[in-house]
């Protein structure tokens, strides 16, 4: 049976597009394609000699990349590079195709992408019953399932609190153990409901799982390690003057990449008191105007964009 189709808007996209500045003939890297919104649009504003690069983990995302790209001969475009990978691949990917320090700009947008909460079969969300299985990449790695058979009690309730931010997570994570005794944990509604169960209180409007299955799957995913490498990497690769855009969608990401920014527009640490100049400080960024939310137009147009943010670094 064909696959559903599932429609993707692309979140911040004139925020995007003038906050990276785009050169005709530059070389970019979107390095989370999904269904292609921003890259898309991307490659429209580029000329015959600019470069695209696009980068997922999701094999469906590639899928699709191929069938934008690649499978129809009308549209064909030789500018584009499809790579299949983590961002946190980046500057491997990059050097392969020789442009290490010739990169104009990087583009990430973080989270979920639409279809993957759309489609009951990932196991992203716990509005659609399905198998538990929530990794970006079906094909790496084992699932929330396998990870929630295995884990410890101890071990569950720092992963809740740390990357969901969730104050019951002792709570949750008892209540999760003690089910998986009694069945296996197989199903996201399975699982919604120990959660909301297990939960006292949670904010209005959201539903009690939001923040464990975010938990969940950044645990699943390795996505905020990712990307710490990924940032790790972006100086070497971004030429003077490129730029980094990053979409995040909750505070974890927001504040990684809002301390990166912060820091590399410093420069090296020296001692305090210890007379530098800039030049010695060698600051390697330096942020583009304040962090950039969706409009109400936005909000209006696409619910799901209500907690993203956006932050663009240049590099001196």
């Amino acid at each position: 049976m064909a696959k559903e189709s599932f429609s993707h808007q692309p979140v911040l996209l004139e925020e995007v597009l003038k906050g990276l500045n785009i050169n005709r003939d530059g070389i970019y890297i979107d390095g989370t394609f999904g269904r292609g919104g921003h890259a898309s649009e991307l490659l429209k504003a580029l000329g015959p000699k600019g470069r695209l690069m696009v980068m997922d983990k999701d094999p469906e995302a590639i899928s699709a990349a191929q069938q934008m790209f690649v499978n129809d001969e009308r549209a064909a475009d030789e500018r584009v590079v499809i790579a299949q990978g983590s961002f946190a691949m980046l500057k491997q990917l990059v050097s392969e195709q020789g442009w290490l320090g010739k990169v104009d700009g990087l583009l990430l947008d973080l989270g979920v992408s639409s279809p993957q909460l759309d489609d009951a079969d990932r196991g992203f969300s716990f509005r659609h019953d399905g198998a538990l299985d929530m990794r970006m990449d079906p094909d790496s790695g084992g699932s929330a399932a396998q990870w929630l058979a295995r884990v410890s009690e101890i071990e569950l309730a720092r992963v809740l609190y740390e990357y969901g931010e969730e104050r019951f997570s002792r709570r949750i994570a008892r209540a999760i153990v003690d089910a998986r005794t009694e069945r296996p944990i197989t199903s996201t509604k399975q699982l919604a409901q120990i959660v909301a169960d297990a939960n006292p209180k949670w904010e209005k409007g959201k539903n009690p799982a939001t923040r464990s299955f975010q938990a969940i799957r950044i645990e699943i995913n390795n996505e905020l390690k990712d990307l710490q490498v990924y940032l790790s990497q972006v100086t070497d690769v971004l030429k003077p003057g490129g730029r980094i855009a990053v979409i995040s969608f909750h505070s974890l990401e927001d504040r990684i990449v809002k301390r990166f920014i912060r820091d590399q527009s410093k420069g090296d640490r020296y001692p305090a008191g210890l007379p530098v100049t800039e030049a010695q400080l060698d600051p390697k960024l330096k942020p583009v105007g304040k962090a950039l939310y969706p409009s109400e137009q936005e909000l209006q147009r696409n619910p799901r964009a209500r907690s993203s943010v956006l932050r663009v670094a240049e590099m001196r």
